[in-house]
């Protein structure tokens, strides 16, 4: 459950970041598959580096922490892979 979470959160946060830094954008598709792809990363760094509430139950913490994992992490990817993107375009 928490792995769809992360990878619905990342998708979200690979958009959100795409709307913000338009000049680094992929497109919906690819802010989208860049963002589940950092969000199912980001989540799982997070989880192996214990940062997650509650212990990786499902109480509120630890689906707050799981969701902003997965959306920061998605982002954080999207930007990177648009900035990569960007500079071999050149």
């Amino acid at each position: 459950m928490e792995l769809i979470i992360q990878l619905i959160s990342g998708a979200v946060g690979g958009n959100v970041a795409g709307a913000l830094m338009k000049n680094n954008s992929l497109g919906t598709i690819g802010n989208s598959i860049a963002g589940i792809v950092g969000g199912g990363i980001g989540g799982q760094l997070l989880g192996m580096l214990g940062a997650r509430a509650g212990g990786g139950g499902m109480d509120i913490g630890s689906i707050i922490s799981t969701v902003a994992g997965g959306g920061v992490g998605g982002g954080v990817l999207m930007v990177i892979v648009g900035i990569i993107r960007k500079a071999m375009a050149r």
